[in-house]
């Protein structure tokens, strides 16, 4: 039996694809239930990763069921509230828009009953040698397995098996925030973002919304301060007074928010992260490449969960084999990606933006 730990999209893509070529396997989750905790906003799911995983997945139709037409648009907006790049969805894009809390109910439900063990907290983890491990939860129970993967995000407690490194404070932070009913009660900041995406930045601070389904507006504010600058801070008040003269549809986006503001500091695993070979283990999404967000955290993960099933697939009598080719191809194209990640991450929030991401998006 194949333990998979963490029930996110990427180890949801490989209990599944798994599940598709006829392997069992078991997905252990330390939330109590699928709807222990909100599951985040809207994904972009790119067609050369995301959706080359879920057509592995054999998901391709229900993913298409859930996709919010129109939410590719695309707004970059001054501080004053001008508009300087509008982009609308024309439905010529390759990165349809669905929310992440949708993605993962039709990974759940493509799964045999059983499969995901809700509660399950791992505390420890201990070799047994031969590429078996023993894993204990926090209740008290245990199981062993001759093949892990830690698709448990970025404070993995697989990763130790197989590398000391850990994630580093890349320096932003974001806060999280949410408008509903935006329409009808918050008709300014509402036709500011218009129907998709909005990104006001300058360098070392900016408020990103996206609209999703049912008038809701998602907000992300980013400010690139120490992680010690927000402790204590009122995550309201404080961080919007370090906005203060920008435009008062923009900063309502903060000050509005009709849930409890939630500080979401950024991490990063060393670029290019790999690990040697760990006989009967390896790592697949944020626990293997944590990379500055771009957009592309979800569609790699899931195309991980969607290569690995592949990989084991392919090598039915021989786990090490699979695991082998699954971290070399792994390796070199999560180097690329990380790359990619920093680059991105500075067009959007570093010294140049906007005219930067300007560039970005007049270039194609």
């Amino acid at each position: 039996m194949i333990t998979i730990i963490g029930a996110g999209l990427g180890g949801l893509t490989l209990a599944r694809v798994l599940h598709v070529h006829g392997i069992a396997s078991v997905v252990y989750e330390a939330d109590a239930s699928p709807a222990a905790r909100t599951q985040g906003g809207q994904l972009d799911i790119h067609e050369h990763n995301g959706q080359v995983a879920l057509r592995e997945a054999g998901l391709l139709e229900e993913f298409r069921a859930i996709i919010h037409a129109g939410a590719e648009a695309t707004r970059v907006v001054a501080p004053d509230g001008g508009v300087l790049l509008d982009q609308p969805d024309d439905g010529s894009g390759q990165r349809p828009e669905v929310l992440r809390g949708d993605l993962r109910r039709i990974l759940l439900d493509s799964l045999p009953a059983g499969t995901v063990r809700w509660g399950h907290k791992v505390t420890t983890i201990r070799a047994l040698g031969a590429g078996r491990h023993e894993v204990t939860f926090a209740d008290g129970s245990t199981t062993a397995t001759g093949l892990l993967v830690g698709a448990d995000g970025a404070w993995s407690r697989v990763r130790p098996l197989v590398s000391a490194a850990q994630p580093v404070y890349y320096g932003t932070s974001f806060v999280e925030t949410y408008l509903h009913d935006a329409d009808e009660r918050h008709s300014a900041p509402a036709k500011l973002v218009g129907e998709g995406s909005m990104m006001a930045t300058v360098p070392g601070q900016g408020i990103m919304a996206h609209r999703e389904a049912g008038g809701v507006l998602h907000t992300y504010v980013s400010l690139t301060r120490p992680l010690e600058w927000f402790a204590g801070k009122d995550l309201t008040t404080d961080v919007a007074a370090e906005f203060a003269g920008w435009a008062p549809e923009l900063t309502a986006l903060i000050t509005d928010g009709e849930t409890a503001p939630v500080l979401r500091p950024v991490h990063a695993l060393p670029e290019g992260h790999r690990w040697e070979r760990v006989a009967g283990v390896t790592l697949l999404g944020d626990a293997a490449h944590l990379s500055p967000p771009n957009g592309e955290g979800a569609n790699l993960a899931m195309l991980d969960g969607a290569e690995l099933g592949r990989a084991i697939a392919a090598h039915p009598s021989s786990p090490e084999a699979a695991l082998t080719a699954y971290e070399e191809a792994l390796f070199p194209r999560v180097a690329e990606e990380a790359a990619e990640s920093a680059r991105d991450f500075d067009i959007c929030f570093g010294d140049r933006t906007p005219q930067s991401l300007l560039e970005l998006f007049a270039a194609g």
